[in-house]
């Protein structure tokens, strides 16, 4: 093996610190080069980045606000974009040092590289400290200065109750649908929503005609234009109006449309309203879907709502029909709930008879689709039809044999309402996520701020509403409930004492099921139903406070 001799490597002493070192440029060590010659020159060691407290987003240069979680890739580009000199040396690596939250800074570290000789390359780690400083972003500033919206879409619906518009906010919060909304005020028959650009207004209209059948108009308005660029500025409004049908109504379609629907009976009940309108033949179990085109283009109303139910007792039902789906076709025998009255006690050992309070009083046969969950002895709600006067040309022209003296709707729970037991359970609102001044404990979300509006009225719709997310699985699956907190227990109790405040007014004034909340101190003995859908904790949510869910919240509430 031949060994070869390879060149000595010649070394100088430091010109400085005398340590042996290769030659280079300036005859210096690196640590003394370190110190005669500064690669961070030119790049400041503290900085700001504006915030907004608003809508909690940072502006990023030159003009442009983003939402950037705390230590995230977009945060550390907004703060390197904030730092000058950095195009005259070479990056290599960036990150945050960790700081407390509440301090208002951020601390990054940077690992910079500069050629400072010929082929003499540094390398130099540093700090750099940004301060937060609090600003209001464009949104931001036109939505304190009032008025200045340049989108608003308004949703209508015309019924006696808002009871839809409790449903439809719960789902704008399931979907996040409210996160580009500015403000929300109410009106008379609905809600408005603004908003600061047009495509956000289109892209709430989009979500609502995807949840609830309706028909949306656009319209514009000339705010200024100039003739010289050939631009404009315009304010849009989309109008929406909700089908006036909602569930568990009594509809009777038009006998032509009915034809064209599968042949259906006139006379139907509304099970359920998606962006398609279910219908129901109770005697028959015959179902079709309206879709919001078809209804639109001949449109119907409903002859009865919920306002209208009556409550019967279940004296015998029996299964006679076929099954579809949850629904069950079956044979019963009702009377008007008190109609009943026991005849005598023998003893413990003996059974009562039971006969008719008053002459006046009957028992009716129908056919009904509730028989998979009736029972003897249940209390069922219907629509009494017998002497039953609606403004309708379409009912008037059907045959007296095709009309039942009664059409039962839904089971009720009167034993559980007469308890008035607190909910473990709450949902969360558009108004209280914006933490809007002067707001009440147990408020009824969006709906119910307008002046003038009959407390007590907003009250019940409410509670009907919590009602039906109760006792409707399916309903209850599109929305979202949140456990409730110790400290909330009072704000649902002060709700029922509200409620039951009515018991001073007439009980024919008030809706069916509301009437039954009022015997709070009747029959205390009575058992609960067994079969009550009650809330599992497993459907519960844990409602967070910070960013997670202030990113999804309207940023402001307007009256």
């Amino acid at each position: 093996m031949e060994f070869v001799q390879t060149a000595p490597i010649h070394r100088v002493l430091c010109a400085d610190c005398g340590t042996p070192i290769v030659p280079n440029g300036a005859n210096l060590c690196v640590a003394c080069l370190r110190n005669t010659i500064d690669i961070t020159e030119g790049i400041p060691k503290q900085s700001s980045v504006s915030f907004c407290k608003n809508c909690e987003r940072f502006l990023s240069p030159p003009s442009t606000w983003t939402i950037a979680r705390p230590e995230s890739q977009e945060l550390l580009a907004i703060c390197l974009k904030k730092l000058k000199g950095l195009n005259k040396v070479r990056l290599t690596e960036a990150h945050f040092i960790w700081t407390e939250p509440h301090s208002k800074r951020l601390r990054v570290s940077m690992t910079i590289q500069k050629e400072v000789l010929t082929a003499t390359i540094l390398e130099q780690i540093f700090e750099i400290e940004f301060l937060i400083q609090y600003a209001q972003c464009p949104d931001c500033t036109r939505l304190a200065a009032k008025n200045t919206w340049k989108a608003l879409v308004q949703v209508r619906q015309k019924v006696s109750h808002k009871r839809t518009f409790l449903f439809l906010e719960q789902l704008i919060l399931k979907h996040g649908a409210q996160k580009d909304t500015i403000s929300v005020k109410e009106v008379r028959d609905g809600l408005d929503f603004f908003y600061s650009q047009k495509s956000h207004a289109v892209k709430m209209t989009e979500f609502l005609t995807g949840s609830v059948p309706v028909r949306s108009k656009a319209s514009e308005q000339l705010l200024s234009a100039d003739t010289h660029s050939n631009t404009a500025n315009f304010k849009y409004t989309f109008s929406v109006e909700i089908a006036p049908i909602c569930k568990d109504d009594l509809v009777c379609i038009p006998p032509k449309q009915a034809r064209s629907l599968g042949n259906i009976s006139p006379l139907t009940v509304c099970t359920r309203v998606g962006n398609s309108i279910h219908l129901l033949d109770p005697q028959t179990l015959q179902f079709c879907d309206v879709t919001a085109p078809v209804y639109w283009r001949t449109p119907f109303f409903s002859l009865a709502s919920v306002t209208d139910l009556v409550e019967f007792t279940v004296l015998d039902i029996e299964p006679s029909g076929p099954v579809k789906g949850k629904w069950v076709l079956a044979d019963a025998q009702v009377a008007l709930s008190g109609a009943f009255r026991s005849s005598g006690t023998n003893g413990d050992d003996v059974e009562m008879d039971y006969e008719l309070a008053s002459s006046t009083n009957q028992i009716f046969h129908t056919r009904t689709h509730l028989g998979a969950i009736l029972q003897p002895g249940d209390s069922v709600m219907g629509y009494h039809l017998t002497n039953a006067n609606f403004n309708s040309d379409d009912f008037a022209q059907l045959p007296s044999d095709r009309i039942p003296d009664i059409v039962l709707v839904r089971k009720a729970y009167p034993n559980r309402r007469k308890k008035t037991k607190s909910r473990n359970w709450k949902l969360r609102s558009i108004a209280k996520e914006a933490g809007e001044e002067g707001e009440t404990g147990g408020a009824s979300g969006i709906v119910g701020r307008m002046g003038g509006r009959d407390r007590k009225k907003v009250d019940q719709d409410y509670e009907l509403f919590l009602r039906d997310l109760e006792e409707d699985l399916e309903m209850r699956g599109a929305v979202n409930l949140y456990k409730i907190q110790k400290d909330e227990v009072a704000e649902t109790a002060e709700i029922a004492t509200r409620l039951a405040g009515g018991k001073q007014r007439a009980k024919g004034q008030l809706d069916p099921d509301v009437r039954m909340s009022e015997g709070a101190q009747d029959n205390e003995g009575d058992e609960e139903e067994a079969d009550f859908p009650e809330v599992r904790l497993e459907e519960l949510l844990e409602e967070f406070d910070g960013m997670t869910l202030q990113d999804n919240s309207v940023r402001s509430y307007s009256m």
